[in-house]
């Protein structure tokens, strides 16, 4: 194939690609009965139904959680809610769409809605990170899960804590805290830590071990008066 025959086709995929994501909608299952419908406005757009940082209530009733799912689990594209419009978008870092080059997350990734944790509270100023563990559900779900404990971690020496959340449908979510998910599961959790200290790279992240599910709890419930404190 010559190079005009090469361009050529290459230009029409990008098209069709294009169409696709442009006109795509399906339905994603939330905490409730009713499914969430969520579209990609673009390859790097998804646009929900509703507000994905405001339109979600971050507790349930019997206390487990919401999270919206980002990045599911065994994928290595970066994105995220943008504070802003509340869609979720493919972040780009240095003008190029932002991929994980080591393994897969080892579960869905996500935010919880109507949160907010500042710097002098520690945190970076955005919506509560999630991993949650379970299996891989559609981008842009919004998932009821148990929170379990808390990874502390340091980025470039800066608090960058993630939140241990166990999905409803996986087998373990009988697990009430990070000491019962080491008993009953053991090597879970070190494989949580291990991914998220070696992700960026050697030495780009610092573990600084778990907390359990009551610092867990109190860590949202100051997110979640944060935002409140927003409006």
């Amino acid at each position: 194939m010559n190079i005009k025959t090469f361009k050529k086709f290459s230009l029409a995929g990008l098209i069709i690609t294009s169409i696709f994501f442009s006109s795509c909608e399906f339905g994603l299952e939330d905490s409730g009965e009713n499914p969430v419908h969520a579209g990609y406005k673009d390859q790097y757009t998804l646009v929900g139904e509703k507000n994905f940082l405001t339109g979600f209530e971050p507790l349930n009733p019997d206390g487990d959680i919401n999270v919206i799912v980002e990045i599911p689990t065994g994928t290595i594209e970066k994105w995220e809610v943008d504070k802003d419009s509340g869609y979720m978008i493919w972040e780009f870092k240095n003008d190029k769409l932002r991929i994980v080059k080591y393994l897969g997350y080892p579960g869905n990734y996500g935010m919880i809605p109507k949160t907010l944790l500042p710097e002098q509270s520690g945190g970076d100023g955005d919506p509560l990170d999630v991993i949650v563990l379970g299996p891989s559900v559609e981008r842009g779900s919004v998932i009821k899960c148990k929170l379990i404990g808390v990874l502390k971690l340091l980025d470039g020496g800066e608090q960058d804590d993630k939140l241990i959340a166990i999905h409803e449908s996986a087998p373990l979510y009988d697990v009430n805290g990070i000491d019962e998910l080491n008993t009953n599961y053991n090597g879970v959790a070190n494989i949580v830590e291990i991914w998220f200290e070696n992700y960026k790279g050697p030495g780009e992240l610092e573990s600084l071990g778990f907390g359990d599910e009551v610092e867990a709890g109190q860590i949202l419930q100051t997110a979640i008066e944060e935002f409140i404190n927003l409006k």
